[in-house]
């Protein structure tokens, strides 16, 4: 599968990233790192973008080669939770009222 990388968000104990595909946002990933080296990450796949279920698995793989190469899921040092939305919109604060 092919698709970049673009880091929206950093913490010192998380990131967040979009994953495009011909310039289409597919995929969120929220990255959180947590104590004894290991980190928990939620990847929010973007309904109609492209990304099939049968595409899960190659795709955890390829973000766990490219972004984390410190753990993995086979010694259980990385999890991933994956679940499948729709974007309905940005809610921001109303900045006229500041």
């Amino acid at each position: 599968m092919d698709f970049n990388l673009q880091r929206v968000l950093r913490t010192p104990h998380s990131e967040r990233f979009l994953l495009l595909s011909a310039g289409k946002e597919i995929a969120a990933l929220d990255i959180h790192y947590l104590p004894a080296g290991k980190v928990d990450a939620t990847l929010v796949i973007i309904e109609g973008g492209g990304i099939d279920e049968r595409q899960v698995p190659e795709l955890l793989q390829q973000i766990d080669e490219r972004l984390l190469p410190d753990v993995n899921l086979k010694d259980h040092s990385l999890s991933f939770t994956v679940v499948i939305g729709r974007v309905l919109g940005a809610f921001l604060p109303d900045q006229s009222e500041h």
